[in-house]
């Protein structure tokens, strides 16, 4: 029998079928369901045609052992020993759908979780001596696996005297203090402050080994599948059910619940927030530190969530839109109380764009300013908002204002709907290519902008740094081709140039198989996007027109430090009308330079991203108390020249828009949140630097609108 795979080109809306002769398993072993569909999908789907073979199988060996014992607490080279022998058999493994090198990793990883368990707190039941010269290597990626449980044990060692010392220091200074405010005061002595750091070690301790003993088998087996995909790019990843309703959430920037913010506290489930607006919010009885007991679905038996983790307690109290909730909370006095609350949406307005009026003090040269967070977007119910349609209603709201010059911020913007990016590019120009995507079998595609209508003609400036990612990329490669504007900001943006698509793997199985449903989801890399020049965003990323360093500058954060990254290349060029010369774009830029190049803060800046470097290059740090707290204070006082020369840049003024001023103001909570997100633009360096280009194109009348060429 032949299974025919409908696999949604979601992303760009178009769709591919997939014929072929796979069969699932004849057991019904979801696992091993499981283990078929990624091998059918991975094989006839990704980008890069690849067999699995002994290749694949090394690397998903070392992705896993990474990601298994990420910071080499657990394993050791005689537990490795035992491993090895599958590091050429996992591609066998997902052919004939058995796991083996799971079942084998997660026994031992389980039993060295209790053999560390068994010791540590042994370790922090003796003082440590703080006046000896010892290291601790805090770069994981530079340490070894120990040679056995006796050489782990001494790792271990190191790392608690780490922690402890840390405690120990933070408990002196207290100390220190308060002897300074209050005469008289007689400071703890170290060594009862030695003894006391310990005790809080332990307890944080403690509580993380709680946490990693409510580890299902299900969670490991996430790890493991994830390593399969990784094996072929960062980016195809497999979502269980659960998490991939967390991914929703991140690409829609809405959920259905009841809209709090919850945190777990040695056990206990605590209310930390509740969002404005949500259903909590209108019900008026949840309150933030109120500790939640039990949960209960409407007309059933309640559920203690007492000792539950905290993702499994979120699951009982989310649900449908209209459904009812029913909380058994704790609340400060002791009281216990029962709060029914009718689920409803719940937006998360931080993920959605949003602006403001900005005013440079020494000229009171104004310019909009646009925040977007994400390329977000419902594939799933339409007439739901998009970015594209939001940035496109800031523009309209800026422009009514007398705004002809705006700063479009993708700081920090790890991408999303590729729809959404040609559509947002299409508000900057009249009409044209955005961006080409290329399928492995196949020419390139271009994608245009095909409607005639301007939304916005004015100057503009994209502000980018390393986290900047993706859809951010496209648009500010596409940009930067037209020279519709400048983009500024780190030396390059985070170089993901891949497109994924979502499959529900359900769809690749027969109704017979209805009892392994769901098997959740597979975001896989079946395409690559390339700029209007034709060069690749992969790996390269985009390079600013005027660069401005950060403390990440020089860190491994970007696609080509990620593990299995795919190749740069480049495809043919597309010719496009511009909206600056290159003449004008450098002189533009050469100005720029020279303001920073002048400026105290980004010279501090340029240092802390060099101090930043050299730390993690030299990352073994001193356990001896006197050599720390030299480290310290050295450090410190960085700081604070940072923050000295930062108290000497001018603030601008900001401004909410007049038809923003009504929602911002209609409940305490909302004034508080647009309040804070004004504060943190008033003495942003790099937006101010992004108004000092904008004040040199406008006093040069440099923007060309291309319709009147």
């Amino acid at each position: 029998m032949k299974i025919i795979h409908f696999i949604k080109y979601i992303t760009l809306g178009t769709a591919l079928t997939v014929c072929t002769s796979y069969m699932p398993p004849d057991g019904k072993d979801k696992n091993s369901v499981l283990l078929y569909v990624l091998a059918e999908g991975l094989t006839a789907g990704h980008y890069e045609a690849r067999n699995i073979d002994d290749n694949l199988s090394k690397k998903v060996y070392q992705l896993y052992l990474k990601n298994l014992d990420n910071n080499k607490q657990f394993l050791t080279q005689e537990d490795l020993a035992k491993l090895q022998p599958f590091a050429t058999k996992i591609d066998d493994e997902i052919k004939e759908g058995r796991y083996d090198f799971f079942t084998t990793s997660y026994d031992i990883i389980n039993q060295k979780v209790k053999t560390v368990a068994g010791f540590y707190k042994e370790l922090l039941a003796q003082p440590f001596d703080f006046t000896q010269d010892e290291k601790f290597e805090r770069d994981d990626e530079k340490l070894s696996f120990a040679a056995n449980d006796a050489t782990l044990k001494e790792q271990w060692r190191l790392r608690l005297k780490y922690s402890t010392l840390a405690m120990l220091v933070s408990n002196l200074e207290s100390e220190e203090k308060k002897a300074k405010d209050s005469a008289g005061y007689k400071p703890k002595k170290q060594d009862v402050l030695e003894a006391e750091a310990r005790k809080k070690v332990e307890k944080s301790y403690t509580e993380w080994f709680d946490n990693l003993n409510k580890l299902e088998r299900a969670d490991r087996w996430s790890v493991y599948i994830n390593a399969i995909t990784g094996g072929y790019d960062p980016h195809t990843t497999y979502y269980s059910p659960s998490n991939k309703q967390n991914f929703d959430i991140e690409m829609t920037g809405q959920f259905e619940g009841i809209g709090a913010t919850l945190q777990e506290r040695e056990g206990n489930i605590r209310v930390a927030d509740i969002l404005p607006g949500s259903a909590s919010w209108r019900q008026g009885q949840l309150k933030a530190g109120d500790f939640i007991i039990k949960v209960a679905q409407d007309g059933k038996d309640a559920v203690d969530v007492t000792n539950m983790r905290l993702d499994k307690v979120v699951q009982q109290i989310r649900g449908k839109r209209g459904t009812k909730v029913i909380l058994t909370t704790k609340k400060a006095d002791g009281s216990i109380v029962e709060i029914p609350i009718v689920r409803d949406v719940v937006i998360l307005e931080e993920k959605y764009a949003k602006s403001a009026v900005i005013e440079a003090q020494q000229n009171k040269n104004k310019v909009g300013y646009i925040n977007l967070p994400g390329f977000y977007a419902d594939f799933n119910n339409k007439g739901s908002r998009s970015c594209a349609e939001d940035v496109k209603k800031e523009l309209v709201k800026l422009q009514a204002e007398n705004i002809n010059s705006v700063v479009l911020d993708l700081r920090n913007n790890g991408g999303g709907s590729l729809r959404d990016v040609i559509d947002m590019m299409g508000l900057f120009i009249d009409k044209g290519p955005v961006v080409q995507v290329k399928s492995r079998d196949g020419q390139p595609l271009v994608y245009d902008d095909t409607d005639p209508r301007l939304i916005y003609d004015g100057n503009l400036v994209i502000l980018v740094n390393s986290f900047s990612a993706s859809a951010s990329e496209i648009l500010a490669a596409a940009v930067q081709d037209y020279k519709r504007g400048i983009v500024m900001g780190s030396p390059a943006t985070f170089g993901k140039g891949t497109v994924q698509k979502i499959l529900d793997l359900d769809n690749f199985l027969p109704s017979e198989y209805q009892e392994v449903k769901p098997l959740g989801n597979l975001t896989l890399t079946m395409q690559k996007f390339y700029r209007v020049n034709g060069g690749a965003t992969q790996l390269k990323g985009v390079v600013p027109d005027v660069i401005m360093n950060d403390v990440y500058s020089f860190l491994p954060l970007g696609e080509k430090d990620q593990d299995n990254p795919m190749v740069w290349d480049e495809i043919r060029s597309l010719p496009v009308k511009q909206w600056l010369s290159g003449d004008q774009v450098s002189l533009l830029v050469e100005k720029s330079n020279k303001r920073i190049k002048k400026s105290e803060v980004f010279k501090r800046i340029n240092e802390s991203a060099e101090r930043a470097k050299k730390m993690r290059e030299e990352s073994l740090i001193s356990l001896k108390l006197s050599s720390y707290r030299a480290e310290l204070k050295e450090d410190r006082e960085e700081n604070k020249r940072m923050e000295e020369a930062q108290k000497d840049t001018p603030e601008v003024n900001v401004f909410a828009l007049k038809t923003d001023e009504t929602a911002n103001n209609s409940t305490p909570e909302n004034k508080e949140k647009a309040d804070r997100f004004y504060k943190n633009l008033k003495k942003d360096v790099y937006l101010q630097e992004a108004m000092n280009v904008l004040a040199d194109m406008q006093n040069d009348k440099m923007i060309v609108n291309v319709n009147k060429k």
